[in-house]
């Protein structure tokens, strides 16, 4: 129960591998059962479907759905969020790094514009890498186009409306707002803030995940390096 209520996110699969990594080895039917007799539940992200298939005319497809890297910094994916504080929203710009999923860049703005794009972009040392995102109007603009270029980054852009082809990013937004922000409700910009500063050090540092052999994205660079 102790693990249900920090992580109420948790379905049997997960609970399992949190109990096994603080000393105890359980069967996964049991914690399934376990976990029905006590009325516990994992909070269910809510799946969407999107489609759309037009290509950019700025940067092609590069990155093609083939989210395997081999190495750090050498294929990174963008997007931005919305936020809610209260009855406003502010925008959260994060790039990860596909190597291990690791957040290797963010940002937070009032305004959904390209200086939180450069802002973020910015923060980034990867000169060779691929730089793969959407086609909001950020992505597709002059700046952006010469601040990759500047960077030695090269663009890759999804087909217009389809989140497929950006899937992992997506994903890391839907498990900030499901396991961080719809359960605090942030109420101002600096509230956010550190909402998102403290899942994201949990998330990099010690959220576990079964593609990383349960593994956080910190402790999976840190073994392939060893």
């Amino acid at each position: 129960m102790a693990i249900h209520k920090a992580r109420p996110y948790f379905g049997y699969n997960r609970m399992k591998t949190a109990l096994f990594k603080e000393g105890f080895v359980v069967n996964h039917k049991k914690v399934r059962r376990l976990m029905r007799e006590l009325g516990v539940s994992s909070v269910i992200r809510r799946k969407r479907k999107y489609y759309g298939r037009k290509s950019s005319v700025v940067f092609k497809n590069v990155l093609a759905r083939d989210f395997k890297s081999q190495n750090p910094h050498e294929k990174l994916v963008t997007d931005i969020t919305y936020v809610r504080i209260g009855n406003e929203f502010v925008y959260l710009s994060v790039v990860l790094d596909l190597f291990n999923n690791e957040i290797v860049a963010w940002k937070v703005s009032r305004r959904n514009d390209y200086v939180l794009v450069k802002e973020t972009v910015n923060q980034l040392d990867c000169k060779g890498a691929i730089l793969h995102s959407d086609q909001g109007y950020q992505y597709t603009s002059k700046p952006y186009a010469l601040l990759l270029k500047k960077k030695g980054i090269e663009g890759s852009h999804s087909r217009r409306g389809n989140c497929y082809d950006n899937a992992c990013v997506e994903s890391f937004f839907s498990h900030l707002k499901t396991e961080k922000i719809y359960l605090e409700k942030p109420q101002s910009l600096e509230e956010a803030e550190k909402m998102i500063f403290d899942y994201i050090t949990f998330y990099n540092n010690k959220r576990f995940q079964k593609k990383l052999g349960n593994r956080s994205p910190y402790e999976y660079r840190q073994a392939v390096a060893a």
